[in-house]
C-alpha cells in the first residue's frame, strides 16, 4: 500500500477543494466527483468493479483491521490522513467512521438495454431519494430518470440512503421526463388517487416503467397523461397516501413478484 500524506492545514488546497465537494451539488457536478462515507459505501463500490481515485482518512483508521482490508485492495490509490478536525469537516456523520473516498461518478451508458425503469419528479428529500434507489437496485431496476427538481443523487446524504445501490443503477439526473415518457418503448405505468385499477390487478410483466411524484404534489398531470396504465395502492388503512419512497418500494416489489 502506498505510504499516505499527513495534512493539518485548513488552509491546504486539497483540502478545501474535498470541503467543496461535500457540500455542493454544483461542485459535483462540475467536478464529476464525490464523495463515499465509511467501508460499507466502497467495499460496494469495489465490488462494481470499480476504483477509487483517492482515500481519505483520519489519524485512527490507520489501525482499523477492516479499513487495512480496503485499502489492500486499492494498492494504487493514493491516500491522505487528515487531522480528526479536518476530517470531521468533511464527513456528514457526528461520529465519524474514519474512512472516505473520493471517485468518479460513473456516467450511464446511453446504449444499455433498459427494460426496467423509474421516472422520479421532483423527489426533493435526500432520505426518500436514497431510499428509492435503494428499493430499484434490491428490485433489479436497469435505470433511474430523475428531473431536475429532484435532490442530488450523488450528496453524502442520498449515498449513504442507497446503501450501494447507485453502483448498479444507471443514474440519469436532470432529464425531461415527458420526453423520456414519450420515447420509452414499453409501458408506463402511473400511480392516479382517482385510478380505478389496483397496482395489483396490473399486468407488470415485460418492458415497464413506473413513474413516481413528489412528496406533497404527487405526479404531475402532464407526466400521468403520458401513462399507459393509471393504477391505485389499495389502502385499506385510514391514513390518505403512503410517502413516495414506501410508494416505490410496494410497486418495484409487486412487479418483482409477479415476473418471478
Amino acid at each position: 500500500m502506498p505510504d499516505c500524506k499527513r495534512i493539518s492545514s485548513r488552509d491546504n488546497a486539497f483540502f478545501k477543494s474535498l470541503l467543496k465537494l461535500a457540500g455542493s451539488a454544483r461542485e459535483r457536478r462540475e467536478a464529476g466527483q464525490t464523495l463515499l462515507d465509511g467501508p460499507h459505501l466502497l467495499r460496494a463500490w469495489l465490488d462494481s468493479g470499480r476504483q477509487a481515485a483517492h482515500l481519505l482518512l483520519n489519524p485512527s483508521a490507520l489501525d482499523d483491521a477492516e479499513i487495512a482490508q480496503l485499502r489492500a485492495a486499492c494498492p494504487d490509490t493514493p491516500c491522505t490522513v487528515f487531522d480528526d478536525a479536518l476530517f470531521k469537516q468533511l464527513s456528514e456523520l457526528k461520529t465519524p467512521n474514519g474512512l472516505l473516498a473520493l471517485i468518479d461518478i460513473p456516467q450511464p451508458d446511453p446504449t444499455r438495454a433498459n427494460d426496467f425503469v423509474l421516472l422520479l419528479e421532483d423527489i426533493q428529500d435526500p432520505g426518500n431519494l436514497g431510499s428509492i434507489l435503494r428499493s430499484a437496485a434490491a428490485a433489479g431496476c436497469d435505470a433511474v430518470y430523475m428531473s431536475q427538481g429532484c435532490a442530488d443523487a450523488w450528496s453524502p446524504r442520498v449515498l449513504r440512503a442507497a446503501m450501494g445501490g447507485h453502483f448498479i443503477l444507471a443514474i440519469n439526473e436532470s432529464c425531461d421526463l415527458l420526453d423520456i415518457a414519450s420515447r420509452f418503448d414499453g409501458r408506463l405505468f402511473a400511480s392516479s388517487l382517482q385510478a380505478e385499477t389496483t397496482l395489483y390487478a396490473c399486468d407488470l410483466h415485460g418492458k415497464i416503467a413506473f413513474a413516481i411524484g413528489n412528496e406533497g404534489a404527487g405526479l404531475s398531470e402532464e407526466l400521468q397523461a403520458q401513462a399507459q396504465q393509471r393504477f391505485i395502492i389499495p389502502m385499506p388503512g385510514k391514513v390518505e397516501s403512503l410517502n413516495a419512497a414506501a410508494a416505490a418500494a410496494v410497486c418495484l416489489f409487486e412487479a418483482v413478484r409477479q415476473r418471478n
